[in-house]
């Protein structure tokens, strides 16, 4: 699954994902992908972790899940909670939303609600590329 490097600036690649505070050796999974994805941003995250995201067929503790999801990809709660099933205790969900007034946008109300649903707490929201914003899930302190 590894992201073809053809027109993307390396360095505008890296600084892209450096917003996810990734570091070397994590193992990423990705969800959901779709052509739509932000190739820059996948693309960063592999350079900095050193290596390819993992897809949904991998059966290992995940440190880091990318979660692509728009407003007609079903279940934002049930996405969730299949999310972290592999995740590591200390593990991150980084989930990746159209930005308001793109296709497929989801209301941050409507994430706000889903998280805690599925056990998850919001902590921040990035910019992840022009189309897409990407907002960090953890589980509460008291659970982990």
């Amino acid at each position: 699954m590894s992201v073809e490097a053809g027109s993307i600036d390396p360095d505008e690649a890296r600084r892209m994902a450096s917003a996810l505070h990734l570091e070397p050796g994590l193992t990423v999974q990705e969800l959901n992908w779709d052509e739509d994805a932000e190739p820059a941003l996948r693309a960063g995250i592999e350079a900095i972790v050193g290596g390819e995201m993992v897809d949904e067929d991998f059966d290992d503790v995940i440190d880091v899940v990318v979660m692509w999801w728009r407003d007609d990809d079903g279940d934002l709660v049930d996405g969730l909670v299949d999310a972290i099933g592999p995740l590591a205790d200390h593990g991150v969900i980084w989930l990746m939303t159209p930005k308001p007034g793109r296709d497929g946008h989801i209301e941050s109300e409507d994430i706000a609600d889903a998280a805690p649903t599925a056990g998850l707490q919001q902590t921040s929201t990035i910019s992840a590329g022009s189309n897409w914003q990407g907002t960090r899930l953890v589980a509460p302190r008291s659970k982990r």
